[in-house]
Formats: C-alpha cells, structure tokens, sequence
C-alpha cells in the first residue's frame, strides 16, 4: 500500500483544498493529513476560525481522507513519516523546495495550487469595508 501525507491549518475549507486532497489521494492508496493543532498555530501568529477539533471532524468527513493526525511542531514531518510508513509527502506549490529534505525519507511532491481561491483571499473579502 502506497501512503501519502499532506499538511496544513485547513480552516474555511474550500473548493481548493478538496482539490488538493484528491490529487494527493490520487498518488496512492492512503491519505494521512496532518492538521495544524490550535497550540501550534499560536506558535506560528495564526488564527483559525475553526479550533482543531472542529477541522479535524471535517476532515475526516471528506472521502479523500482516511486519517487526520495534528501537528504540534515544525520538526514532526520526519517522525510522522517514519512512524506512519509514508512514501509520499504533498505540498502546495507555493512551499516549493522547503521540504527537499524530506527526500532522504520520502519522495516529496509539491501540487500547484488552485487557481482563484486562497483562505488569505476569503479572509480579505470577507474583511472588505463596503
């Protein structure tokens, strides 16, 4: 069996990152995504909407998904793959060669992302003064 892992805060879920959860799906049999915990997003001076239990019951409602895990730090990504027996870590473009490393472990993709729609675009629109 073929295993792939992704990562992110995956907060006001959108057509985005359905896609990228297919396409990463689609690389092979089993989809691990670890979602940022609500500690380590403080860590990193981001707010989610959604608290991490919230997004994680999401998660695991959509097909694409066969586990969610949550990510505590930035240095877990070698652990998780090794202890989770993953083959394949997918990233979004716009993290292209930040993970390199991670090649030592795993073959590493980053997926272009969807153009016409990002969570910083929702939040903006929304914030707009009309």
């Amino acid at each position: 069996m073929k295993k792939v892992i992704t990562y992110g805060t995956f907060d006001l879920l959108h057509w985005g990152h359905i896609n990228l959860l297919k396409r990463a799906k689609s690389l092979g049999d089993h989809l691990t995504v670890a979602i940022s915990s609500d500690e380590f997003n403080k860590l990193k001076n981001k707010e989610a909407y959604h608290s991490y239990e919230n997004r994680k019951m999401i998660l695991e409602s959509i097909r694409f998904v066969d586990k969610v895990i949550p990510e505590n730090t930035w240095e877990q990504k070698v652990e998780d793959i090794i202890e989770h027996h993953i083959d394949i870590f997918v990233m979004g473009d716009d993290w292209e060669g930040k993970f390199n490393y991670l090649n030592e472990y795993c073959e590493v993709i980053y997926l272009p992302r969807t153009v016409g729609i990002s969570t910083s675009q929702i939040k903006q629109d929304l914030f707009k003064v009309k």
